[in-house]
């Protein structure tokens, strides 16, 4: 055995094989670009003709008009792409409509972008055809939300940078000097950038610009080494090199084994590095031909192999789903959302749909919505914080936008948490449009095999995908149960969905007031017997629906008629 792992060390490379693909397809159609109208809602512009296009690599979503500047979004910075609506500004309708009679909101492709999930950008275009926006919005969204192009190296780092420089052109089709200075002289002198793109043979003027095609990666990668010189590569280089002007193999080897390698690792399954190593880092990193098939490397294959995929700070494997999804969904953490609906302050904050839809595409699992009944007229059930003078939402709203983007960037089923506050009454509003809204996508019975009964395991992510739950407290059974001549809430459900509200039995309820009732209250107890759950998302201790019971239904928080039980 020791034998057949000597010899295995001495023939293959100190790393486990895998190949990391951040890349994802870009179509054609995107890099070969159309003509679309942009219109920004806030100021009421409308910039006509921009012709728009997505770079090889799929970093970038630019465009550019006649006789301007170009501008760019950067995909990982996009969080949605969504068909358009029509724009609230009447003067900008008008001058929509005299330039392309007809109805022309189908053809409105909406991209959302942003640092974070609160301030949110919109960059909406028209396209010539409504089938030319559909293909857009598709395409796009299968671009966005790369987690592995989030952790590529740091050299591909430097790529994407330049492909920036090369998409800012001004109107001449060339990269202004003043741009390339922003990028590199954030507390930097001016002077070192002017100074470096001379030393290059470049214009090097405040006013001057570039061409293109007289830029290309590995001038930008010397005029990167000159302004942000890495010396603590240089430092590691000659205290290995013993000041000498190459490393030989022996010591980076050895730099290699006990310095880089986690001592952790399986022997087998990630070998130490050997000669064959150097080879394949030769090969692939050494840009100076008398060094290829000689037993020294350079500083410059020591630089861009450090700053290659083979020293990523992060498990690159890990970066796709690696556990195994067929456990109990108990067994699992989940990515939670707690008071959804707000984007700022608990007192007296701001409630919002969007931040729904947001989160939701940010990959999170698990969002809460605290009902109570409707104000207005219409007595339409909301959203809010309680006693916490915060803005409305209406729930029907939240459901739609809940529906649209449940599972844009995962399929891994996703669990309403109600806060509920509403009436008998607006409870019977928030089935109905669960049901109707969500329609297949609410789990509303058993899966197969997984009934629920004491001692059966939960059903795992795998066997949910692409399901809403419903997390709610419901009341005991035996308060359940219908009183006197009350019909079952079964059949006062059933008559509501019909539209039979004048039949129902109504009694005495009183509502719950958002501004006066104290925020959670009791929404927290858990009764002897275990049917509740808590307010927020963390499912660790509290119930899921996974099936309707026929015979209960209607009771404070019995939402869909799901019957819950408690993960144990």
């Amino acid at each position: 055995m020791t034998s057949d792992i000597a010899k295995r060390q001495r023939t293959v490379p100190s790393a486990k094989a895998f190949e990391f693909n951040w890349r994802r397809p870009v179509p054609d159609v995107l890099q070969k670009g159309a003509m679309f109208d942009r219109f920004d809602e806030e100021t009421g512009v409308l910039e006509t003709d921009c012709f728009v296009r997505v770079d090889p690599d799929g970093f970038f979503i630019y465009w550019k008009t006649e006789n301007t500047d170009s501008q760019l979004l950067e995909l990982s910075q996009i969080s949605d792409v969504r068909a358009g609506c029509k724009p609230k500004d009447e003067k900008l309708i008008t001058q929509l409509q005299e330039r392309t009679p007809g109805k022309s909101w189908d053809r409105v492709v909406t991209i959302c972008s942003g640092l974070d999930l609160v301030n949110i950008n919109y960059t909406n275009m028209i396209a010539p055809d409504s089938e030319t926006a559909t293909f857009w919005i598709q395409s796009l969204r299968s671009l966005t939300h790369n987690t592995k192009a989030a952790n590529v190296c740091p050299m591909t780092q430097l790529k994407k940078h330049w492909i920036r420089l090369c998409l800012t052109v001004n109107p001449k089709n060339k990269i202004p000097v003043r741009v390339i200075m922003k990028t590199f002289a954030s507390g930097r002198n001016e002077r070192v950038v002017f100074q470096s793109l001379k030393e290059l043979g470049l214009p090097h003027g405040k006013n001057d610009d570039i061409d293109p095609a007289d830029f290309p990666f590995e001038k930008f990668y010397e005029l990167y080494h000159k302004i942000c010189p890495r010396t603590d590569i240089e430092d590691l280089f000659k205290s290995l090199s013993k000041n000498k002007d190459v490393l030989h193999a022996e010591k980076m080897i050895e730099f290699l084994n006990e310095t880089q390698r986690d001592p952790r690792l399986n022997e087998i399954l990630y070998p130490f590095a050997n000669k064959q190593t150097i080879k394949y880092i030769q090969e692939n990193y050494e840009t100076q031909d008398e060094y290829k098939n000689t037993e020294n490397l350079s500083i410059e294959c020591f630089y861009r192999y450090l700053m290659s995929d083979n020293n990523a700070c992060v498990f690159l494997d890990r970066l796709d789903v690696y556990q195994e999804m067929d456990q109990p969904l108990s067994h699992y953490y989940i990515n939670s959302s707690h008071n959804t609906y707000l984007i700022g302050r608990q007192f007296g904050g701001k409630s919002s749909v969007e931040i729904y839809r947001q989160v939701l595409l940010a990959g999170c699992r698990c969002i809460e919505l605290d009902c109570w009944d409707g104000r207005g007229e219409d007595q339409e059930p909301i959203i809010t914080h309680g006693k916490a003078m915060c803005t409305d939402i209406l729930f029907k709203d939240v459901i739609y936008a809940i529906r649209d983007t449940a599972f844009v960037t995962s399929e891994y089923p996703v669990i309403m948490s109600f806060e509920n506050h509403c009436s008998k009454h607006q409870q019977y509003k928030l089935a109905k449009y669960c049901e109707e809204i969500l329609g297949d996508m609410l789990l509303t019975k058993p899966i197969d095999g997984y009934s629920l009964e004491s001692g059966v395991p939960l059903p795992p992510p795998e066997k949910l995908k692409r399901k809403i739950l419903i997390k709610n407290k419901r009341l005991k059974p035996e308060v359940e149960k219908p009183v006197g001549f009350c019909l079952p809430y079964s059949e006062q459900l059933d008559m509501f969905f019909k539209g039979q509200t004048d039949a129902l039995q109504e009694e005495n309820e009183v509502a719950e007031d958002p501004d006066l009732a104290v925020d959670g209250e009791d929404t927290e107890s858990c009764s002897k017997s275990g049917n509740c759950t808590a307010a927020s998302g963390d499912i660790a201790n509290s119930v899921i629906p996974t099936s309707i019971n026929p015979s209960v239904a209607g009771s404070n928080a019995d939402l869909k008629r799901l019957q819950m039980k408690k993960v144990r």
